[in-house]
Parts: C-alpha cells; sequence; structure tokens
C-alpha cells in the first residue's frame, strides 16, 4: 500500500524522517544556546561597573594581537546594556593610524553594513536604539573586526545574541577578503563548549581583561 524499498513513497518517509531530526537537533542547539546566553549575560551583568570599565582599559593597554598599518580599517561597535566597551581600543588603534567603521544593521538575515566612522561623527539610533553611522557614511569592507558577544569558547565559537548578525558578515567578509575577526568580552564570559553549527563562524582572537586567546592555530 505505502510502497517497498526504494519506492517513491518509501523515499519521501525517508526525507520527512531526516527533516524532522534535523529540525529537531537545531532547534535543540537554539535552545541550548538560549540557555548559555542568559546564564553567562546574568554573570557579566553581575559584574561591579568599575569592574566593566576597567577591564576595557585593560584591554586596551595591552599590545594589540596582529600589527595595524596606517589605513586599515577597523570595524567596532557601539556597546549595548553591560557588554566589554570597545571605545578605548578603538582609540587606542585609531591612534597607530587605523580607520575606524561601525555596523549598521540592515535587517534580519543579512550582514551588517559597515560605514566608515571617526570620534566627533554625528550617530543615528538604529534597532534597540545602537547608535549607527548615517546612510551617507561611506561603506566599507573592514580588515579587523572587533565582535561583541554573549558567551565564547578555547575553540574561537562564539555565541551572540541570536540574530546572526556577525556570522552573516564575518562569512560575506571573508569571502572577498582576509578578515581578522577578533571578539571582546569579559572572563566571565567564557563557557566550556559552544555547541557550534556549520554556520558559526569562527574567530581569530578574543581579548579579555585577563589575556588575548590566540584561536588561528585550531
Amino acid at each position: 500500500m505505502f510502497g517497498g524499498p526504494g519506492s517513491a513513497v518509501h523515499r519521501f518517509a525517508l526525507h520527512r524522517i531526516r527533516d524532522t531530526s534535523v529540525a529537531s537537533s537545531a532547534s535543540s542547539i537554539a535552545s541550548t544556546k538560549a540557555e548559555l546566553r542568559d546564564e553567562t549575560l546574568a554573570k557579566r551583568d553581575a559584574l561591579p561597573a568599575e569592574v566593566r570599565a576597567e577591564a576595557a582599559e585593560q584591554i586596551a593597554a595591552r599590545v594589540f594581537p596582529i600589527a595595524v598599518r596606517p589605513g586599515m580599517i577597523v570595524s567596532g561597535f557601539m556597546p549595548m546594556k553591560n557588554e566589554i566597551n570597545p571605545i578605548p581600543l578603538m582609540r587606542k588603534l585609531a591612534d597607530a593610524g587605523a580607520q575606524l567603521a561601525l555596523p549598521a544593521i540592515k535587517g534580519r538575515g543579512h550582514a551588517l553594513t559597515m560605514r566608515a566612522y571617526k570620534f566627533g561623527d554625528e550617530l543615528a539610533r538604529g534597532q534597540w536604539g545602537i547608535r549607527e553611522p548615517k546612510p551617507e557614511a561611506p561603506e566599507v569592507a573592514p580588515d579587523i573586526l572587533l565582535v561583541p558577544l554573549a558567551c565564547f569558547d578555547r575553540l574561537g565559537h562564539r555565541i551572540g545574541y541570536g540574530a546572526g548578525y556577525y556570522d552573516l558578515t564575518i562569512h560575506a567578509l571573508r569571502a572577498k577578503k582576509k578578515v581578522t575577526a577578533v571578539g571582546l568580552g569579559f572572563a566571565v564570559q567564557e563557557i566550556p563548549m559552544v555547541p557550534a553549527t556549520e554556520r558559526d563562524e569562527r574567530l581569530d582572537f578574543v581579548l579579555t581583561e585577563r589575556e588575548t586567546i590566540d584561536f588561528r592555530g585550531h
């Protein structure tokens, strides 16, 4: 009635089982990531304001892990809530001759648009109230990305905030040129393992107040 092995109905049934299994696995990974994100952000948010501020200065005070040549484009970000503040590091890299950029959100499912930025530029308020360059700011392709994160592990995997913007952006940029992705976070945001998928882009480094972690050998 339903067809034997090799029949169209049999093949359809196998596809349905496989697709259901894949969907179930993806749902499980997303759920695990959400739990890890919530747990780790709670630890981050429990850090006193003065500890967070000192951590940002400690990161900026250390030697940056790769040479920054004049004219290289470094994309930073404007911190939201209790994220590590990248501004001290961005100022240091700008003083070394880097041209700065900031991300602008194009929409869910799209890579971020990186636009030129310099300190003193007037910024617009984008999604979630995050400050971003105005549309007239030139679009650029960064050589270095400073990447915010919720969690990270010792293999260079990160968990962001769930929209996948940075994974899409890093993937798109790496398809065009050599790009170094540098995660910024607090030491308390390290977890034993990120349940990464093939869509997750690996970081090259993570900088915390305690250390510079190099993942390029993995």
